[in-house]
């Protein structure tokens, strides 16, 4: 029996020293210290045969061995355990004397950089900011805006119904009559804002973009107010040489209109791809307020006269930043917007 706990405890030295993992060491404890099929159970149910002086001195062998297993088991794991730890600890060091790292800050997107820098123009120019709803009523988004019934602005193919008495806003011209009904003329105020048209999304369509609506009312206003107001708008925008012309053109609610053009700030009006070799680049329409939305909210046309202008932010934007796609400026593409700060 004594030959036996020799070789017993060899074969367990060599199989311990092959041991490589945890798993691996706990499957060398059920081989020889399981309950039900451990080499050393096995063995300790064959001390039954033997006389009871040689039972007594392989008992106390066979228990030595096995509780010098379990020992070395017992260690081989607290050794792995200790190794990983100090993996660990290694991984997740902290040299404290290394400098922070500097937080990286966001900003703001390029559309309301460019809308704060129009807010200060027109602020600078004597005008409030207004705002206002973006879901409006039949009243507010044709009727007083002088928007005849069978107009095609009011077909379900180019404005957002939400009821039949309620759409999403199509222009900001609506502040207009929002502004005239809570103040009494004189007044100006330029109204930024999100609007809403069933355009097909392209590279120069979206069915929600930007406008800024601007607004005066007051007695002996003329066109050459209007004219005079946009130029310096212009000018303060894109540099003094910006200069500005007026073509002809027609909208409901001012008369008469007049669509805005300014030289192009690339090329100062020499010719080149941001103006398609034109010269200008359009801006948006204009005109002065017809008379019949000064008497919806109440203004006599006779007393007090007025001009409206209107332009188009994400265009403007997407030319600024020379940008081919008026789609990036929604796609919330990190890698595009952190080009603008």
């Amino acid at each position: 029996m004594s030959d036996r706990i020799t070789q017993l405890r060899e074969d367990f030295d060599r199989e311990l020293a092959a041991v490589a993992s945890d798993t691996e060491a706990g499957s060398l404890r059920d081989r020889w210290v399981g309950r039900k099929s451990g080499l050393l159970t096995a063995e300790m149910k064959t001390l039954g045969k033997l006389s009871p002086e040689e039972r007594k001195t392989a008992g106390a062998k066979l228990n030595e061995l096995k509780n010098s297993v379990e020992v070395a088991i017992d260690g081989l794991l607290g050794s792995f355990a200790a190794k990983r730890e100090a993996e660990q600890l290694a991984k997740e060091r902290i040299d404290v004397t290394l400098p922070g790292r500097r937080i990286q800050a966001g900003h703001l997107h390029p559309i309301t950089l460019l809308r704060q820098k129009i807010e200060d123009i027109f602020v600078s120019m004597g005008y409030e900011i207004e705002d206002g709803p973006e879901i409006e009523t039949h009243f507010y988004n044709f009727d007083a805006l002088n928007i005849p019934e069978n107009h095609p602005a009011r077909s379900p193919q180019d404005t957002f119904y939400l009821t039949e008495h309620l759409a999403l806003r199509s222009q900001t011209s609506t502040m207009q009559i929002h502004a005239m009904q809570k103040r009494q003329p004189p007044l100006r105020v330029a109204a930024p804002g999100r609007v809403f048209r069933r355009d097909t999304p392209d590279a120069t369509h979206n069915p929600m973009f930007y406008q800024v609506e601007g607004l005066l009312i007051d007695r002996g206003i003329t066109l050459g107010d209007l004219k005079g107001t946009v130029e310096e708008f212009v000018r303060r925008l894109f540099g003094l040489e910006t200069r500005t012309r007026f073509r002809p053109s027609y909208f409901p609610f001012v008369e008469p209109g007049a669509e805005i053009d300014y030289t192009c700030f690339k090329c100062g009006g020499g010719g080149c791809r941001v103006c398609k070799g034109s010269g200008w680049i359009e801006m948006g329409g204009s005109g002065m307020v017809h008379p019949n939305v000064l008497r919806v909210v109440g203004i006599d046309p006779e007393e007090f006269s007025g001009f409206a202008f209107g332009l188009g932010l994400d265009r403007l934007c997407a030319l600024m930043y020379g940008l081919d796609d008026i789609r990036l400026l929604y796609e919330n593409d990190v890698r595009f917007l952190e080009q603008f700060s």
